[in-house]
């Protein structure tokens, strides 16, 4: 059973910066999509980021230019930069892992942009 550990969430102030880390409790395969959703209280989970390889990374519209996802498939590891916050971003950050049609997630990381 693969399990997700999040960390690196917090308070930021707007235009700052936080990375996020995800690491999986047992090994991920790099075909296989890894990512991040997010949800902001009121509104439904959206994909912020993903990425497979063989695959460009693929990036929330809102997001594109200011976060970057990567992974560090020998620490089973994905990463998710995140630059010029805003307070639209502020949401709970979920780490996802896709193998055939089962999808795991994490518990989910705070990440609140307030001035």
């Amino acid at each position: 059973q693969v399990q997700l550990t999040e960390s690196g969430g917090g308070l930021v102030r707007p235009g700052g910066s936080l990375r996020l880390s995800c690491v999986s409790s047992e090994t991920t395969y790099s075909g296989n999509n890894m990512g991040w959703y997010r949800q902001a209280p009121g509104k439904q989970r959206e994909l912020v980021a993903s990425l497979r390889s063989g695959r460009d990374a693929r990036y929330a519209d809102s997001v594109q230019g200011r976060f970057t996802i990567a992974r560090d498939n020998a620490k089973n590891t994905v990463y998710l930069q995140m630059n010029s916050l805003n307070p639209e971003d502020t949401a709970v950050y979920y780490c996802f892992y896709k193998e055939g049609t089962t999808s795991y997630w994490g518990q989910g990381t705070q990440v609140t942009v307030s001035a």
